[in-house]
């Protein structure tokens, strides 16, 4: 993936600790982030907050490689973690991973479900998807780093459960929990029957007597 599609300038950032990272915050309109990693030392950095808000926004943000300028030099590297204010829509701080393009990056990216409307457990087994996970963790060289992995939902029949196994990854990406082995290939989705357990015909038999006892009963009060 393009690190052009996310950019953020940044400055060294030369104070340290919570009195220091708080005015920051309340007089800069800055955040506090970390990059780290890569052979190199940590750097402390300042980021403008509207522009990490701004791009955070962005799904794809959490699982693309990143250009950070930080002053006359960039370095790619990956969001590992951002820590959010509790109770307001204000980001606390950012920790970055500088990438290697030669070197695998582990990375959460997100999953998207495809032909839900379409699946056949749903449209003929009168069934309901359930989602289990809605990102899984990958690894792979920073160049073939997806934005998102597709499930798709189309020939998942009721009762069905799909697991990460069931999921096919993009050439050079593989599941970290997969590695670990069998025991941690978790379900993603599953297509669970419909409540009572019958299938569809009965469930339209049963809505035809229900609509005739209404019909021949008291009815409802005026």
């Amino acid at each position: 993936m393009s690190a052009d599609l996310f950019e953020l300038n940044c400055s060294v950032r030369t104070d340290s600790g919570k009195g220091a990272s708080r005015r920051l915050r309340r007089l800069d309109d800055a955040i506090p982030a970390i990059l780290y990693g890569g052979n190199k030392d940590p750097m402390a950095l300042t980021i403008a907050h509207d522009d990490i808000l701004h791009a955070t926004e962005n799904e794809a943000f959490f699982s693309h490689v990143i250009t950070l300028n930080i002053g006359k030099d960039k370095e790619k590297a990956v969001i590992k973690a951002l820590q959010r204010h509790p109770a307001k829509p204000f980001i606390m701080h950012a920790d970055f991973l500088r990438v290697d393009e030669k070197q695998a990056i582990t990375v959460k990216v997100p999953l998207h479900f495809i032909n839900e409307d379409k699946c056949v457990g749903v449209k003929l087994g009168s069934g309901s998807i359930r989602k289990t996970l809605n990102e899984i963790e990958i690894s792979c060289l920073p160049s073939n780093l997806p934005a998102y992995i597709e499930v798709d939902m189309l020939e998942v029949e009721v009762g069905q459960t799909l697991h990460i196994s069931d999921i096919a990854l993009p050439e050079g990406v593989t599941s970290v929990a997969l590695s670990h082995g069998e025991d941690s290939d978790l379900s993603i989705a599953q297509v669970q029957a419909p409540r009572g357990g019958g299938d569809s015909s009965d469930a339209a038999d049963a809505g035809e007597d229900d609509t005739a006892v209404d019909d021949s009963g008291d009815g409802a009060d005026s």
